[in-house]
């Protein structure tokens, strides 16, 4: 017996489609018989690659008991946070007023007259543990406090509401605010700190810290830190880690340790197109490591081979979990992945093996008895290993990687089980196509195709851009989602954005094709006409027509696992204002920045990308130059730059370099052009 949810197009919400609970999907019919039924509103978001949304969805979501009363007192609705990023911030960022951490699955408690929340929490178990109460325990206090405590729980909402109201209503500017070359290198300094080595706890690639903090580098800032060493580890330790597929290519979401070794294993689309872009940086910034090149090349290969529709878009994810044997009941984390010592034995030659111990390779194992590769030592593989790791490539998939150019997706975990794969039964793949994150794989390709000079890198980038361009518009509007060809969900801002920048980047990368730069304006100016705060400045998540179900209406400013919308947005303008030479883009730049100042002096550690976006408005840089002269800068590392292809040069000279409104003398050589070129990019 199935509920609603068997007919979602998400897998995350079709994951549901057979628990006991009456699911709905968010939609006006749920929250319009909520408030007819006086039903409190059991509001659950997560993602379809998220292992504890999993581990809950087999236990309290399946049963019978929990079930049976949430069914008769509350009105439960699930929602995939990768469909609406905007109902998942507000109650997110709900949820850390209350508890101050957070993270998913997002359980959140509505009135259903105003939706504003009263209560949430993340993964409750079915019975009492981990110092947590069982979630039926939960539910029937929750249903006692919203029929007795009426005039706690107005107060309690009216706080909530009131703060978060606060958040997205923020102050112009501060009393002290700090001159713009000072509240840059406090943003880089904050940065800096922020992705130097802990002792302790989770790591996470936390991308857009370790993009300030390479780009600060070129200032030699006074600081107890050293930027360009700082950056290189964080480089060292994505591509040796765990956290990297030295098999089969690709990054996971991030290790549950500071050594960075056991991964909480399932691949996000999202990670692996900033960390391909940070590292292709590292190396044009002259820190050209031989794992660096192999983990990107790596990457781009799991990405052709496992992540790229036929119709040349990306895959959102990979799940964590796979099963061990097709009669397995549930899938369990990182079987895909990990090796048991035995197993190694059996496949390897005894020389082999003893040349795979530059991996942390031992017989107990480093994951609950099996081993996760990750390197000892940087440098490049001996010819020895690459054949061990090859070995285990042909163990995992069937078929050795010279035979396997494209491996199909489980799309679900019948799929996985049913199958008849060659090798082991791979995790699921989530096939939907999500703006934002192709967008930034897109630019993680463009930008390590002039770095690599690799032409797949760039061909892979725009077919998916390709894709985007020619299915993502329904009646002149842009649309977020694909489901196997089908548009849908109107854009939000990190989708503008971020698609806007992929544009850009390939125009960067590949300057002689104008289409991206005449189809990135023609999308900033729906993005600018829908979602601009004419009032407060900055960009609003989502357009006044899909934001009457929100409770309040939020301009992202803050760096998750993915940049902030309107730094993205902001740096995007300055950009289009030197490619275009129209300075409305400037202006809107520059309200953006003042409305995000006050974040940015309080709260540096919240908002990096804010930071690119004002080194970008202070040091922007165009080039004007040949083709032929600006295929050679385009792999170096020039992070406020952009490039215009003219042979209208004034005699005896190489380049024109203009910076903001004004340009300087004709470099009349070389070097001359690439001092001018440096000097510029640090001239505030």
């Amino acid at each position: 017996m199935t509920n609603r949810l068997a007919e979602a197009k998400s897998l995350y919400l079709r994951k549901h489609a057979e628990n006991p609970i009456d699911w709905w999907s968010w939609c006006d019919e749920a929250l319009a018989t909520a408030r007819a039924q006086n039903k409190p509103i059991f509001l659950s978001i997560g993602y379809s690659s998220c292992h504890w949304c999993t581990v809950m969805e087999g236990e309290a979501f399946s049963d019978i008991a929990i079930a049976d009363y949430m069914n008769a007192n509350y009105l439960p609705i699930k929602v995939d946070r990768e469909e609406r990023p905007d109902l998942d911030s507000i109650y997110m960022q709900a949820l850390q007023m209350m508890s101050g951490q957070g993270g998913w699955p997002l359980n959140v408690f509505l009135s259903p007259e105003d939706l504003v929340p009263f209560y949430a929490g993340t993964y409750f178990p079915v019975d009492p543990r981990y110092g947590r109460p069982g979630f039926l325990q939960v539910l029937q206090a929750l249903r006692r406090y919203y029929d007795t405590e009426k005039a706690e729980l107005q107060e309690r909402k009216a706080l909530i509401i009131e703060s978060l109201l606060t958040s997205a209503v923020l102050q112009d500017g501060t009393t002290d605010e700090l001159e713009d070359h000072e509240l840059l290198r406090q943003g880089w300094e904050t940065s800096t700190g922020v992705i130097t080595p802990s002792q302790s706890g989770n790591s996470f690639p936390m991308i857009p810290y370790a993009e300030l903090a390479l780009r600060g580098t070129r200032f030699n800032f006074e600081s107890r830190y050293d930027g360009k060493q700082v950056c290189t580890q964080r480089g060292l330790d994505l591509v040796l880690g765990g956290i990297y597929d030295h098999v089969g290519g690709g990054f996971h979401r991030y290790t549950v340790d500071a050594t960075w070794t056991v991964p909480h294993f399932e691949k996000m689309l999202y990670d692996n197109g900033q960390i391909v872009e940070y590292i292709a940086s590292l190396w044009s910034a002259g820190v050209q490591e031989a794992a660096f090149e192999r983990a990107v090349a790596g990457t781009v290969q799991w990405l052709k081979r496992e992540m790229t529709a036929p119709e040349g878009y990306f895959y959102a994810a990979q799940d964590a979990d796979s099963f061990i044997e097709s009669t397995a009941v549930e899938p369990e984390e990182g079987t895909f992945y990990v090796w048991n010592y035995s197993e190694l034995q059996q496949l390897l030659t005894p020389e082999e093996l003893t040349e795979l111990e530059q991996f942390t390779v031992t017989p107990n194992g480093n994951f609950e008895g099996r081993n996760v590769l990750q390197r000892r030592y940087s440098g490049q593989l001996s010819a020895t290993v690459e054949t061990a790791l090859s070995k285990l490539f042909t163990a995992r998939y069937g078929v050795s990687s010279e035979s396997l150019e494209t491996f199909p997706p489980a799309r679900n975990n019948q799929e996985a089980k049913t199958t008849n794969w060659p090798g082991r039964i791979p995790s699921v793949t989530d096939t939907k196509m999500i703006v934002a994150w192709n967008s930034l794989m897109i630019s993680g390709l463009a930008k390590a195709a002039g770095v690599f000079q690799e032409p797949l890198y760039l061909e892979l980038a725009a077919r998916a851009a390709n894709f985007i361009l020619e299915n993502q518009f329904v009646d002149g509007r842009f649309h977020r989602l694909n489901y196997q060809g089908e548009p849908t969900v109107l854009a939000q801002s990190e989708d503008y954005a971020f698609f806007i920048k992929a544009l850009l980047d390939l125009q960067a990368s590949n300057p002689e094709h104008k289409q991206w730069l005449e189809k990135a304006i023609a999308i900033q100016d729906e993005f600018n006409e829908f979602l601009w705060s004419v009032e407060l400045g900055g960009y609003y998540n989502t357009s006044i027509g899909s934001s009457q179900d929100l409770i309040v209406r939020e301009r992202s400013y803050v760096d998750n696992a993915t940049p902030s919308a309107n730094g993205i947005a902001i740096a995007n303008l300055v950009r289009l204002a030197l490619l275009t030479d129209n300075l409305d883009y400037l202006d809107l730049a520059e309200l953006g920045l003042k409305a995000f100042r006050s974040v940015m002096h309080r709260a540096p550690q919240a908002c990096p990308s804010l930071f690119t976006a004002l080194d970008w408005y202070r040091n922007s840089t165009l080039i004007r130059s040949t083709i032929e002269q600006i295929n050679s800068l385009i792999p170096k590392f020039l992070p406020t730059a952009v490039f215009a292809i003219t042979y209208d040069l004034p005699e005896g000279s190489v380049g024109l370099v203009c910076q903001g409104l004004k340009c300087l003398a004709p470099a009349v050589n070389v070097e001359h052009l690439l001092q001018q070129v440096e000097k510029s990019q640090v001239r505030a």
